[in-house]
């Protein structure tokens, strides 16, 4: 059995993540919060299975170098690396965020969703951009 399609899979996941949060987003702005919260759940779903493909392709497949490619795997590295220390911290941003919004204290699921957002856009955002570095100058 081979897992080469997951970091395919995994792209798209981000992809679709990046979608439901951005719909979310735009639904909380218009008012409607049973649209942002069955958005944002679906962002908390689709991300939740990247992270068991993610760790499973990781697993079995380990760690690779980037080639050195000189500026591009220096640019390569300027998005890895802060793309890295997001998708770890925003884990438990996430977690709190729901937890808040489960318990309904509204005004402090709003403060920190202010933070979580932008750093789970980002994270979806990056992790596409940096499938594609991968597909052209390593998977190829």
């Amino acid at each position: 059995m081979t897992i080469q399609f997951l970091p395919t899979l995994n792209a798209i996941l981000n992809f679709l993540a990046l979608v439901c949060l951005i719909c979310g987003y735009v639904a909380i702005k218009k008012g409607n919060k049973v649209v942002h919260r069955n958005f944002m759940v679906s962002a908390f779903c689709i991300s939740s299975v990247f992270l068991v493909s993610y760790l499973t392709y990781r697993f079995v497949e380990g760690h690779k170098v980037f080639p050195d490619l000189g500026i591009i795997k220096t640019i390569y590295l300027a998005i890895l690396i802060p793309h890295v220390i997001l998708a770890a911290l925003m884990v438990p941003l996430i977690l709190r965020t729901f937890y808040l919004a489960y318990k309904g204290e509204w005004e402090k699921h709003k403060k920190i969703a202010k933070i979580t957002f932008p750093i789970w856009v980002y994270v979806s955002i990056t992790g596409v951009i940096i499938y594609f570095f991968l597909k052209a100058y390593y998977f190829s």
